[in-house]
């Protein structure tokens, strides 16, 4: 028998990348060891290979640092230089390995994989291609006695050729479904509208009614509202709505368009959630942190001090919306 490090470097949410990986590994008699540190322990065994994953562009350190101990790691993720996949390593017909996170009793995956749009800033069309049918609800959902509570990592839920079969499939089988991705409101039809309204969606903690989404681009404002009230119109209102909204990416942005992007979705009961681009940004880190811990509601932004330390509002969710935890 033969040791395998399988190391998640970021994310909050499992990644699914690192279950498959456990999953084959496991099967074949091997040890597993899963940790979070990029550091070698002191007692820690020889390993036959080092896994590692990860999602954001900010954990280069940890990388780098894992590099320095495990010389030979096989590392990927969107976070990373690599553009490895789980797939040639190991085929494809393997299961997940749950055991990883055994906090976690939801279930996870995706009905479909890929993007009908081309966002300069987003490397899922690089990736996975134009948008193809990946699996169905039944086939994600660990099944009894686990609750009935999905974890769609699905980066465009309604792109996909099937969307109206598994929504159809999470509606009578009576799944809550937290898109943890988000929908393109850009795009929501009358039909993706009743749709949405039709099922048990919820946050990332599964307790309260939310769906994410963005609104990146100050030109898309017109299309944003659009769907915004075509939501509204069948039964989702915009307080439901969570928008992540991208900030420090487009070099002739100016704090005028940010506070206004900001206070339209503010007015309209609509949750911002600012993600920074640029994290040399001080000043929009500090934006940030205002909006996230609720402080907007109660302190003016020039009266904030982000220096005294304040814990996020419970109800903010998961920063994961754009993490790739895929295989």
């Amino acid at each position: 028998m033969t040791a395998v490090r399988i190391t998640q470097l970021d994310g909050k949410l499992p990644n699914l990348a690192l279950m498959r990986l456990a999953a084959f590994h496991r099967v074949r008699g091997d040890e597993v060891v899963f940790t979070r540190s990029p550091h070698r322990g002191m007692f820690e065994p020889q390993y036959s290979t080092v896994y590692a994953s990860a999602i954001f562009k900010f954990s280069a350190g940890r990388i780098a640092k894992l590099r320095a101990e495990f010389p030979d790691a096989i590392v990927g993720g969107t976070g990373s230089d690599s553009r490895a996949t789980v797939g040639p390593l190991i085929g494809s017909s393997v299961g997940l390995d749950y055991s990883l996170y055994p906090d976690f009793d939801a279930s996870i995956g995706f009905t479909q994989r890929g993007c009908r749009l081309s966002c300069k800033f987003c490397v899922v069309p690089q990736k996975e291609g134009k948008p193809r049918a990946e699996s169905t609800v039944a086939a994600i959902w660990r099944g009894e006695p686990w609750p009935k509570h999905l974890h769609l990592l699905d980066n465009d839920f309604f792109g996909g050729p099937d969307w109206e079969q598994r929504i159809e499939e999470i509606r009578a089988g009576g799944f809550k479904v937290s898109f943890t991705q988000g929908i393109n409101v850009r795009l929501v039809t009358p039909a993706v509208a009743r749709a949405l309204a039709g099922i048990e969606y919820r946050d990332d903690g599964f307790t309260r009614r939310r769906l994410y989404t963005a609104w990146d681009n100050l030109k898309d404002e017109e299309v944003f509202f659009r769907g915004v009230d075509t939501l509204e119109a069948a039964g989702v209102p915009p307080t439901h709505l969570m928008a992540y909204m991208l900030i420090g990416f487009d070099k002739r942005e100016t704090w005028e368009r940010i506070w206004h992007r900001f206070n339209r979705m503010v007015a309209r009961g609509i949750r911002p959630y600012p993600m920074v681009f640029d994290h040399q940004r001080r000043d929009l880190k500090r934006f940030q942190r205002w909006v996230v811990t609720g402080l907007y509601r109660a302190v003016p932004f020039e009266d904030y001090d982000a220096s005294i330390k304040t814990a996020r509002r419970p109800d903010i969710g998961t920063m994961d919306m754009f993490a790739e935890a895929a295989a």
